[in-house]
């Protein structure tokens, strides 16, 4: 059993974190093995976010006063969460794609951008390009017109002096 300084301490720093977060998802989890748990926590990981087992009173508790509150009457039950502060899409894409291959991870609620969303959307989240995929695009888009500019520049200045080369060689010029 846990001191009431712990469990003052487990909810304060839960409170921080649910603050903190702009993106959070809620899930069932029941049913999964150590390996499973390990490899969602792993994918989580690499989308540069957090996750946590929580206890619904706990978690109901902590969310008071936060953007998490909307989400509150998803905690019951077997219930974990996986949050950030900046990326939802990169979230999202890692939850669908673990809960694809493992049918007992379900998702309860989903908060964007500190929204509640509907579950339905946490699909169309995760089809979106990341951040990584929104930048490389803008930067192709911006150094494209750039390049084409630079192979136009280079043709003209090539056809210039070929044109100068032959009239050079025709001695259309007079000194």
């Amino acid at each position: 059993m846990k001191s009431k300084g712990k469990k003052k301490e487990e909810l304060e720093n839960l409170k921080k974190d649910l603050a903190d977060a702009k993106n959070l998802f809620v899930a069932q989890f029941q049913g999964m093995t150590v390996a499973q748990d390990t490899e969602l926590r792993q994918k989580i990981r690499d989308s540069k976010s957090k996750y946590r087992v929580v206890k619904n009173t706990l978690a109901r508790k902590a969310a008071e006063g936060t953007p998490a509150a909307g989400v509150t009457k998803s905690f019951d039950g077997s219930t974990s969460i996986a949050y950030n502060a900046n990326d939802p899409v990169s979230l999202a894409k890692a939850l669908t794609a673990y809960a694809k291959a493992n049918p007992l991870f379900v998702f309860k609620a989903g908060m964007v951008e500190g929204r509640v969303i509907n579950l339905a959307d946490i699909a169309s989240i995760a089809l979106m390009p990341s951040k990584e995929e929104l930048i490389a695009k803008l930067l192709f888009l911006v150094n494209s017109p750039a390049q084409r500019l630079a192979v136009v520049m280079n043709g003209v200045a090539r056809n210039l002096a070929v044109v100068m080369q032959q009239a050079v060689e025709q001695k259309k010029f007079h000194e």
